[in-house]
């Protein structure tokens, strides 16, 4: 099947969010949905979520699903939001767990945060696969930017997160705790095992130098071709020495601190204290 894709991009973050629609029927998918934060004032808003709620409704669609590639540290899941407006199940990769586990010590979470994936609907694993409407998806488990890293494919369109970028920006990080850039070289190369002509799908895109305009769409072909970190057949042992090297010179993300907070409890904030306050933590020295 040839799924319809529509794209949604988020400047402030560099996030593209998709809707993917089943070619005939009313089914969709929602993936990687961006919440908006103000991070100097505390404050989110809606409007990205509502902006994909609008067309998902002016298209008559159905929401099946609300899907994460992985746990986002670059910007705050909308799913709670989307889900209670169109329903919908929410989905991540059952590696979660190891994410929430991490993470849960760094952000001193106590007991009271469960770390065991339930805050999600569904948790897939390699090899899954799914339903919307009438078309089926298919799941690979691509950890290397974290342990919890997932490929969706659905149809002749492969869903990929933050394994792989644009061609001329090449691919992403591996040195957020569980990161690892061999375990990212080898993922990396089961979504280039796809057919040539399979449409890849990217979570981000920053226009790489000498290019003018956002993009997200490309081909396995056109990744094995021309990636810039590993197309033209690079090795591991390359691939590893240029990604650990390139990490070790890039800050952190300016939202990481909320967005893992909120993400790896699906979306959802803090449990607010007793006067209903809610409150994101600051750990010094930690990340």
């Amino acid at each position: 099947m040839t799924p319809a894709v529509k794209a949604f991009f988020d400047e402030a973050t560099n996030t593209v969010s998709y809707v993917v629609r089943e070619p005939e029927g009313s089914a969709c998918a929602i993936i990687d949905s961006v919440l908006d934060y103000d991070q100097a004032a505390g404050r989110t808003c809606t409007a990205s979520a509502d902006a994909v709620i609008t067309w998902i409704k002016s298209e008559n669609l159905r929401a099946e699903w609300i899907l994460e590639s992985h746990v986002h540290a670059d910007h705050l899941s909308a799913a709670p939001y989307l889900q209670e407006q169109l329903g919908g199940k929410i989905g991540i990769g059952e590696q979660i767990t190891v994410v929430q586990d991490t993470f849960g010590k760094v952000f001193n979470e106590g007991t009271t945060f469960q770390r065991d994936g339930s805050q999600f609907d569904q948790l897939f694993r390699e090899g899954d696969s799914f339903m919307i409407g009438q078309m089926r998806g298919e799941v690979l488990h691509t950890p290397g930017h974290t342990p919890a890293c997932l490929t969706y494919v659905i149809g002749d369109a492969a869903f990929v997160g933050d394994t792989l970028f644009m061609p001329d920006f090449g691919t992403a990080r591996c040195d957020f705790p569980g990161g690892s850039s061999s375990d990212l070289y080898n993922s990396i190369q089961k979504i280039l095992a796809l057919p040539d002509e399979t449409r890849v799908f990217v979570g981000h895109d920053y226009k790489a130098p000498g290019r003018d305009d956002y993009a997200w769409e490309t081909t396995v072909g056109e990744q094995k071709a021309l990636n810039v970190h590993v197309g033209s057949g690079r090795s591991i042992e390359e691939f590893v020495e240029m990604r650990d090297a390139r990490d070790a010179t890039l800050g952190m993300p300016r939202l990481i601190l909320p967005s893992l907070q909120v993400n790896m409890r699906a979306g959802q904030m803090p449990e607010p204290d007793d006067q209903g306050d809610v409150f994101l933590k600051i750990p010094v020295n930690k990340i």
